[in-house]
C-alpha cells in the first residue's frame, strides 16, 4: 500500500497549496471563497491525521517529513501570488479531483488485499471529494 504514503504526501502538500490560495485569493466574493478554502484545508488536515493513524494500525510507517512528501507527491505546488476567485477555485478543484482519483485507486487496491478499513476510509474520502467537486463546479459555472 505504497500509494497511502503518496496520498499522505498529497494531503500535506495540498494543505499548503490550499493555504496559499486561501491567503492570496482576491475579488468581489473574497470572504466567501477565503472561508471556503479554509474549510477545504481544515478537511485535508483531518484526512492527513486520519490516514497516518490508519497506516500505523496496519503496520505501515507513514512518512513524516516535508522532504519525504516533496519527493513523492503528485500535487503541483503554486507560486506565492494573488489569485482571482475563479483561478483559486479552479486550482482547488484540480487538487480535489486528483485526490479523488488517487483515493479510488487506493480503495480498489485495498479491496483486493481485504484491507476493509482502508477501503472504507477511501470510500468516505471519495464521498467528501464528490461533494466538494460539485460545489466548486457549481461555483465556476
Amino acid at each position: 500500500m505504497e500509494k497511502l504514503n503518496v496520498y499522505l504526501a498529497n494531503l500535506a502538500v495540498g494543505n499548503i497549496k490550499l493555504h496559499n490560495l486561501h491567503w492570496n485569493v482576491k475579488g468581489f466574493s473574497f470572504k466567501q471563497v477565503h472561508e471556503y478554502l479554509e474549510a477545504l484545508y481544515d478537511n485535508a488536515f483531518e484526512k492527513f491525521d486520519e490516514v497516518a493513524e490508519l497506516q500505523k494500525m496496519h503496520g505501515i510507517d507513514p512518512l513524516a517529513s516535508m522532504k519525504e512528501y516533496l519527493e513523492i507527491t503528485t500535487v503541483e505546488e503554486l507560486e506565492t501570488q494573488d489569485y482571482d476567485l475563479k483561478d483559486a477555485i479552479g486550482k482547488a478543484l484540480e487538487y480535489v479531483e486528483l485526490m479523488r482519483e488517487l483515493a479510488l485507486e487506493i480503495r480498489a487496491e485495498a479491496d483486493e488485499c481485504d484491507k476493509f478499513s482502508i477501503a472504507n476510509m477511501m470510500e468516505d474520502h471519495i464521498e467528501s471529494y464528490d461533494k466538494e467537486i460539485w460545489f466548486m463546479k457549481s461555483m465556476l459555472s
